[in-house]
């Protein structure tokens, strides 16, 4: 009998690990598949507010353009408050939400922090509540409140800046030749909205100071873009919609020197005429977005903003020249931005299941690369 039960072969224990590690919270939580370019959804719609502020504003004195400029000031000013508020809501929600993943998921934002990419989206919720702060329909009669608020939005943008710019001047492994691709500009747009922001509040000096700032390193930007040096690192296809900054910050760059200079004089035209150029350059080439376009994603929001920049600059054009030819481009464009602007809150509200999944590009990037050099 004993040497029976010799016979038998031992008893292995097997344990299944796949219950568990289809239990991940990293990989199940929102905040996990949340990142800062999602903020992009509130540039749209602040610089879509700011849009609607200026065009309902009093009409120029030219007699025989007034009637046409009417047509804006009968928009309904409750709309533009329902724009406001729903811009307000959801920076207020995103930023919330991002703050609670720096608490409990330290890591994941470190990782992004440190993404080539993921790095400069940093820039867009500030960038969100300065239009916020540009666009607020309250009447301020002390300044001092807003160059408060202006500049405590603005400060983060420029410790960006110092870590952004200083480190492409120091370190080897970020080189601008390297590492710039068309998300780039994002830091370039903030400086310029900060600009904007001061010029607005009254202090001129520090509009000079960002604006200077903002240009030079776009020069810098643009002509290295446009080279494409062959040691640039690879950009997905899917973020293919921030190549439509290339012509948002110039536009924003003509409405800053105008905010600085009180008038779209020579050098605010030749910066929209630019921008205006960019923007048909890559209108005439859509197969650049082919691959973009297959799937939602949140990336679209770059086509918004970029588009309502381009339309604010020429807005401040036509009440320049005071020309039916730039009030009809400024009503092409306008319009044109409130299109865009609609079917991506409609698309968005048809693809919400599309959200929020660990399949994004940026968050794969980060995965690949930013959460190795963290660990």
């Amino acid at each position: 009998m004993a040497e029976a039960n010799s016979n038998k072969p031992p008893i292995k224990i097997i344990i299944d690990t796949s219950l568990a590690n289809s239990v991940k919270p990293s990989q199940s939580s929102i905040l996990t598949r949340f990142h800062a370019g999602y903020f992009r959804i509130t540039l749209s719609l602040g610089s879509q507010a700011l849009l609607w502020k200026i065009l309902m504003t009093k009409p120029i004195n030219n007699d025989d353009s007034r009637d046409a400029w009417l047509i804006f000031r009968k928009f309904s000013f409750t709309a533009f408050l329902l724009l406001w508020w729903l811009t307000l809501v959801t920076q207020f929600s995103l930023s919330i939400l991002y703050l609670l993943k720096c608490f409990f998921h330290f890591n994941m934002v470190k990782a992004e922090f440190l993404h080539y990419i993921g790095v400069n989206f940093f820039y867009s919720p500030w960038i969100s509540w300065l239009l916020l702060l540009q666009s607020s329909p309250l009447a301020v009669s002390n300044p001092i409140p807003y160059l408060v608020l202006c500049w405590g939005f603005s400060i983060p943008i420029l410790m960006l800046d110092v870590k952004l710019y200083g480190q492409w001047f120091t370190t080897e492994r970020r080189f601008l030749s390297t590492s710039v691709n068309p998300t780039s500009q994002l830091s370039v747009i903030g400086n310029l909205v900060v600009a904007t922001a001061a010029a607005q509040g009254g202090h001129r000096e520090g509009a000079v100071c960002m604006l200077s700032l903002g240009m030079v390193h776009y020069l810098v930007l643009f002509v290295t873009l446009y080279q494409r040096f062959p040691g640039n690192k690879s950009f997905p296809a899917v973020l293919r919609p921030a190549f439509f900054l290339f012509f948002a910050a110039p536009s924003i760059a003509s409405f800053a020197w105008k905010s600085m200079s009180g008038a779209f004089d020579t050098p605010s035209k030749m910066l929209f005429f630019l921008s205006l150029f960019l923007f048909l350059s890559l209108a005439c080439r859509p197969t650049l977005f082919n691959k973009s376009i297959r799937k939602y994603n949140v990336a679209r929001w770059s086509y918004s903003f970029s588009l309502t920049f381009l339309a604010l600059a020429s807005s401040q054009y036509a009440k320049e020249v005071q020309d039916h030819g730039a009030f009809i481009l400024m009503l092409v464009l306008s319009a044109l931005s409130v299109m865009v602007l609609l079917g991506l809150i409609l698309l968005t509200v048809l693809n919400t299941d599309c959200l929020l999944q660990e399949n994004d590009p940026i968050l794969k990037l980060v995965n690949n690369s930013g959460l190795k050099r963290c660990r």
